[in-house]
């Protein structure tokens, strides 16, 4: 059973940092491509980055572009988000996500087979 699990999430003032994480288990995470999406109240869920198997960063929002790296380590079967200049806007529920191959672009959320429960980040003004 595949099971991704995020944490890292909490309450950070606007300026700040946090590195959310990933742990997967019941797959050969080395053969899946993993991405970060992000849901605020009210919202549709949005693309946030994406890396591929190898650590190729894939893809990522405009939006974090400068702000966030998404990275990973296969031996430890976890994906990360170091996020830093943290903005209110960016307060959300973060998901992680994984796929093996990628039929659509990076960025649907229907290019992925498998999703974590979410972690909050909360950034304060």
């Amino acid at each position: 059973q595949v099971q991704l699990a995020e944490s890292g999430g909490g309450l950070v003032q606007a300026g700040g940092s946090l590195r959310l994480s990933c742990a997967a288990s019941g797959l050969i995470f080395s053969d899946y491509n993993m991405a970060w999406f992000r849901q605020a109240p009210g919202k549709e869920r949005e693309f946030v980055a994406a890396i591929t198997h190898i650590g190729g960063v894939a893809d990522s929002a405009d939006s974090v572009k400068g702000r966030f790296t998404i990275s990973r380590v296969n031996v430890k079967n976890t994906a990360y988000l170091e996020m830093n200049s943290l903005t209110p806007e960016d307060t959300a529920i973060y998901y992680c996500a994984a796929t093996r191959y990628y039929a659509r672009s990076p960025g649907l959320t229907s290019s992925y087979d498998y999703w974590g429960q979410g972690t909050q980040v909360t950034v304060s003004s």
